[in-house]
């Protein structure tokens, strides 16, 4: 064979004949891509679905074909008329109300949602038993309201079909129970099960006050068969001619963007997880190249002896780790189908959303891809080794291993690839801010691991030599070069740092929600007392509960419509501050700061102001929006709309759950408008949990007895939801986050077998020299420990770090380093290293000692 290069053909049939040998040393490799590929291409797969879904149902989730959302204000009549003219319109008002039975003793947070004869314009709303909705909602002979409830409510009151319940003032037979309802996604989260009436009957419950949290929206259907552009030229038309009103304009095919935007975030930080557990099993992808080149070296030194070149060598191999590196690919995407495809209706069920199932070929690409660049990444820096080392040194290598630099062309080769696969992860992303922080945190952590693992091994060849000769052996091996110190590190470090941040992240938020706050937080809030009644409901609480703490402030409703005089529909606000801007806020008028918030730019208007309107605005939001002192904010409030002067900024803690808004005008400011009133009622404690549950129940029953129109909110209640949405999300994440767990597992085993052969060796020389199978193992045993122990260490630093990074800079909740969670980091680390290491060496010391002798 001449230095020229056989050629790819010649390459093709040498790697062929290789590969007959099977996957011997390359379960690792396909189980690790087969894994992170997996949980992306699951993942994507599914998220794809549930959007895919709520784009094919988005007229039945928005209950036509477009909805103009006005908040609490009351459509114009010329706009009704207007839409009118369009299409068949449908009239849908939502509200927080209490339901109660009859006699008093039970009663439920619920979401009212008032329908006209019209509903449902698309879709449709199924009830328990059958029967028709309008026949339902229409008035008895005896003029009696009819209602229909979800079945949680039934039970939570206790009450069955035929029985009455109070909402408000007025009294309600209860006609059926909600079994199906189409447009409920598109509805938003609720902390309160489903009440449908007519609107004649919200009218009689005399719950819409002045200041109530309502929702009017108007939804119009086109002519059936109405085609996509025309639905969104018609769209357009209606935003641009609501444009300076701060209504929002919505259509079918874009029926519910707050969703859809969450489900992307919520996929891509799973994405993330997945492609985190696929850059642990690329360690696994190094350390098999690796072993796979050692156990080659006899064949590669024969094909250069021949004279083979180097590059022709590199061919021949990474055609034959492309082919098992595909093999690991077609494994993961059809295991990464397995969710969507057989569980995708439980997913549904499980999350409340439309879900369309599916083979979607983008994701399962996507998938691919990052399977393929990052075997590739890892593979070809070992494959490297085998060019440039002369045959003497390949045959030599056994006892001799050589250090060389690599060739710039697999240098530039695996810098290449790893690039691709950043832009990858930043490209296809949802938040590319996001995306980025990951790719430069991964980079991060690689490079401190890689120094953690070389501070290791030079600590171990510093350290004084001590009379243990197991201890000895156990720092020669960590010290040694080619050892498994920085294979342990990679492998170990990355799978534990993101468990231990995950976990973190979930002890604090728990312990934020559960603890930490209902110490602070009042123990009701209560919405909708008139301006009126305040002084004998202060009377009521105090008569109940005696030594009830209240808290009380003017509540009116109120939508931005513009910033300095910008209308909100051209404003391009940050994604986090873009809520601010969507339906009504609360606001609220105030001679003095509230408390719990501190003056960060500006002045307060003095107490007898009566000027000019002003407004307070809260600090970040402010920045958000670039708002400066003396900038104009203009919002429509009971249908006026007012314009505010900028007078200061606040910084305002919101975790203290006491009474706070975003806005905060000058009392002049809605001189005479009615307004209702938001109060806070914080009940003395006893130390009993049973008398103070008793003494809730009393008063809520007292309010709700006395002002039927209140809305009495349980703010344990209201965290337990988010607790167990919190729960539900983390239960996602540590799924995923297990996964990347399983293939730390896999790498670490993968990285101890690579070191099998020259465990092999050591033992079988410390057995001739008279070392007992014990001592040998507990020389092995104390290695693992050792790079065990101090990987778990780092990974505890690095998981802090992180937790604090995600809970302190973006969530600004208190990063508590749990003790159980540092006790499992290490615990599982030496179980897996000592575990899995002495395993590998029990084969070792039952080798033959003549066979490896003679191989030496």
């Amino acid at each position: 064979m001449s230095g020229r290069s056989p050629g790819w053909r010649v390459a093709l049939r040498l790697a062929a004949r290789e590969a007959r040998g099977g996957l011997a040393g390359f379960r690792i490799f396909i189980a690790a891509i087969a894994l992170g590929v997996a949980a992306i291409a699951a993942v994507g797969s599914t998220s794809r679905a549930i959007t895919e879904g709520i784009s094919l149902q988005g007229r039945e989730i928005l209950g036509g074909d477009i909805a103009v959302r006005f908040g609490g204000e009351v459509p114009p009549e010329e706009l009704v008329a207007s839409l009118g003219a369009r299409g068949r319109l449908s009239t849908v008002t939502l509200v927080n109300s209490m339901a109660r039975r009859i006699d008093g003793e039970t009663q439920a947070l619920a979401r009212i949602k008032a329908v006209d004869d019209a509903y449902p314009l698309a879709g449709e709303l199924r009830l328990e038993g059958g029967g028709r909705l309008a026949d339902a909602l229409a008035p008895g002979a005896d003029g009696s309201i009819g209602v229909v409830i979800e079945p949680i409510l039934a039970d939570r009151l206790d009450v069955k079909v035929g029985d009455r319940i109070a909402i408000g003032r007025a009294t309600a037979e209860v006609r059926g129970l909600i079994e199906k309802e189409s447009d409920q996604v598109g509805t938003g989260v609720a902390y309160g099960p489903r009440v449908m009436m007519s609107r004649a009957a919200l009218a009689a419950t005399d719950i819409v006050q002045p200041g109530s949290l309502v929702a009017n929206t108007i939804r119009l259907a086109l002519p059936d068969g109405t085609s996509d552009d025309v639905v969104a030229a018609a769209a357009a038309e209606i935003k641009a001619a609501q444009s300076d009103s701060g209504r929002t304009v919505s259509s079918r095919l874009d029926a519910a963007p707050g969703l859809e935007r969450n489900v992307d975030r919520f996929s891509q930080f799973l994405t993330l997880v997945g492609l985190t557990a696929l850059i642990v099993g690329g360690v696994g992808v190094t350390n098999a190249v690796k072993a796979f080149i050692d156990r080659k070296r006899d064949t590669i030194a024969t094909l250069k002896a021949v004279g083979a070149p180097g590059g022709f060598v590199v061919a021949v191999y990474l055609i034959e780790i492309a082919v098992i590196a595909g093999i690991g690919v077609v494994l993961g995407l059809a295991l990464g189908l397995v969710p969507p495809l057989f569980a995708g209706g439980l997913i549904a069920a499980a999350l409340e959303l439309p879900i369309e199932i599916g083979i979607y070929p983008g994701e399962l690409l996507l998938a691919a891809g990052y399977g393929f660049l990052t075997a590739f990444a890892f593979a070809i820096w070992s494959l490297g080794r085998a060019h440039d080392v002369p045959v003497s040194a390949l045959f030599r290598e056994k006892v001799a291993p050589e250090r060389r630099l690599r060739r710039r062309t697999y240098v530039a080769a695996t810098v290449l690839a790893v690039v691709l696969l950043a832009a990858l992860a930043i490209v296809s992303a949802a938040d590319r801010f996001v995306a980025v922080i990951f790719v430069l945190s991964m980079a991060a952590i690689f490079l401190v691991l890689t120094g953690v693992a070389g501070l290791i091994r030079r600590l171990a060849g510093r350290l004084p030599a001590v009379g243990s000769a197991e201890f000895r052996l156990a720092l020669r091996n960590i010290h040694r070069r080619g050892g498994l110190t920085l294979s342990v590190v990679l492998s170990l470090g990355l799978g534990l740092t993101l468990m231990v941040t995950l976990a973190l992240i979930d002890t604090g938020l728990r312990r934020q929600l559960t603890s930490t706050l209902p110490e602070k937080a009042p123990t009701f809030f209560a919405l909708d007392i008139r301006s009126n009644e305040l002084d004998a409901f202060a009377r009521l609480v105090e008569a109940t509960v005696p030594g009830t703490t209240l808290e009380t402030v003017p509540m009116l409703r109120g939508r931005i419509t513009a910033l300095k005089g910008k209308p909100v529909d051209r404003i391009d606000a940050p994604e986090s501050a873009r809520w601010a801007l969507s339906g009504d806020r609360g606001i609220t008028i105030s001679a003095e700061p509230p408390a719990n918030s501190t003056l960060a730019s500006g002045a307060w208007w003095p107490k007898d102001y009566s000027g000019e309107p002003l407004v307070s605005f809260e600090d970040e939001l402010a920045h958000e929006f670039g708002l400066k002192i003396g900038d104009t904010v203009t919002v429509s409030v009971l249908g006026r709309e007012i314009t505010a002067k900028v007078a200061s900024t606040r910084k305002v803690e919101w975790q203290s759950l006491s009474i706070n808004f975003v806005m905060v005008f000058s009392p002049n400011t809605f001189a005479g408008a009615p307004y209702s009133v938001l109060s806070t009622a914080a009940l003395p404690t006893s130390g009993d949990p049973g008398a103070d549950r008793q003494s809730e129940g009393r008063l809520i029953r007292a309010v709700v007895a006395d002002f039927p129109t209140a809305t009495m909110v349980r703010v344990k209640d209201v965290l337990a939801t988010v607790n167990d949405l919190v729960g539900s999300l983390t239960l996602a994440i540590r799924a995923a986050a297990s996964i990347a767990l399983a293939a730390s597992v896999l790498v670490l085993a993968g990285a101890l077998a690579s070191g099998h052969r020259q465990r092999v060796y050591d033992a079988v020389l410390l057995k001739t020299f008279g070392a007992t199978r014990a001592r040998v193992l507990l020389a092995f045993a104390l290695e693992y420990a050792a790079l065990g122990f101090l990987t778990a260490i780092f990974a505890l630093a690095a998981g802090a770090v992180a937790a604090w990074g995600i809970l302190r800079g973006i969530m600004d909740v208190p990063v508590d380093l749990s003790p159980w969670v540092a006790l499992g980091a290490v615990s599982l680390a030496l179980l897996l290293t000592i575990g899995l290491g002495l395993l590998g060496t029990f084969r070792a010391l039952s080798a033959k000692a003549a066979p490896v002798l003679r191989n030496l």
